[in-house]
């Protein structure tokens, strides 16, 4: 979206319409609905008792341990990339110094 231009977008979760005003495109806020709506699904049709209101914050407690799983993994594998790229430097770096002796 340009500057401040902000799309206006429906989208149905659980049964429920929300008009939402974002800087996502459209197809982008459409698929993070369905993503939570399908979230929510799953989470009624484990329970016939869980009433929607119960599930949709069960389904944020869900989504929001994916997030903090999905960051602190993608830490990780940063770290391990930082650590792997320090050792091939100074892996380099001694084979440079190796071919000058």
């Amino acid at each position: 979206m340009k500057g401040s231009e902000k799309a206006v977008v429906t989208v149905t979760i659980a049964g429920d319409e929300y008009t939402i005003r974002t800087d996502a495109t459209p197809e982008h806020t459409r698929e993070c609905a369905a993503y939570v709506d399908r979230t929510v699904q799953e989470i009624l049709a484990q329970s016939a008792l869980v009433q929607p209101q119960k599930a949709v914050i069960l389904a944020a407690l869900a989504l929001a341990d994916q997030l903090l799983r999905t960051r602190s993994e993608a830490e990780a594998a940063r770290q391990a990339m930082e650590r792997l790229t320090v050792r091939l430097a100074d892996d380099v770096a001694a084979r440079l110094a190796e071919d000058t002796r």
